[in-house]
């Protein structure tokens, strides 16, 4: 399969065990956007990818067939960590943010992000509960539902997704456009129990957040990132 040469191809990054609602999130949004914009999922191969909900996706197109995006995103997820040493993955980020003129982020997909350089000295948001990983990696951290540096979007946690692609679908397409889309997907969120009180948010509930999901895999890491001693020794994680 190939790429029609006269569509704006806006690449959602698929890898194992990605968080799901990090990808169908944006992916529900984007797919909204008129001609010539062209959302699509893409990944080193078309065979099924185990996400981390336990649900199987199967990938559109690969990174071939998709070189040179519009807009590339990566979701996060517990397989964000492995991601961060995956060559295949990490020379199509590269490839496509040079090209690109939206390079975008949800959640933790900001750390397989981070791991090619590309956002060195840059204000990015994450996942709250792995700023300091961010840090570490050289970006500089701000708590916002999603944060604007130069052509690179980035997000928080999970639903902080669906904030950033209607931002990302008004820069595309116009506000009027965005609306649109909101009004479709009737995306009014009223939690309720209210919003995240951050001010009872302390060490015991990060310790919580981090013994499952990506924090399981960051235990893992002399494992999983042993091809990247640069980034263990960045990580502090260097034996």
């Amino acid at each position: 399969m190939t790429s029609d040469d006269t569509a704006r191809w806006i690449a959602l990054v698929a890898f194992s065990e990605l968080t799901l609602l990090d990808l169908v999130g944006p992916l529900q949004v984007l797919r909204g956007l008129d001609a010539p914009f062209q959302a699509t999922v893409v990944a080193e191969r078309l065979e099924p990818i185990l996400t981390d909900t336990g649900v199987q996706i199967i990938p559109q197109m690969t990174f071939a067939d998709v070189p040179r995006p519009h807009v590339v995103l990566i979701p996060g997820g517990p397989g964000s960590v492995a991601a961060m040493a995956n060559q295949g993955l990490q020379t199509y980020i590269r490839g496509a943010a040079e090209a690109a003129t939206v390079v975008a982020s949800i959640c933790t997909g900001a750390l397989p992000l981070a791991a090619t350089g590309l956002l060195e000295g840059r204000r990015v948001s994450v996942h709250w509960a792995y700023a300091r990983e961010l840090e570490l990696l050289g970006a500089r951290y701000e708590r916002a539902r999603f944060t604007e540096d130069g052509k690179f979007i980035t997000s928080a946690g999970v639903s902080a997704g669906i904030d950033m692609a209607l931002k990302l679908a008004a820069k595309l397409a116009g506000r009027e456009i965005s609306h649109r889309i909101q009004l479709g997907l009737e995306y009014d969120p009223q939690p309720p129990f209210g919003g995240i009180d951050w001010t009872q948010v302390g060490e015991k509930e990060l310790t919580r957040q981090r013994q499952s999901g990506t924090g399981t895999r960051l235990a893992q890491a002399h494992e999983l990132l042993a091809s990247r001693h640069d980034l263990l020794r960045r990580l502090g994680l260097e034996q």
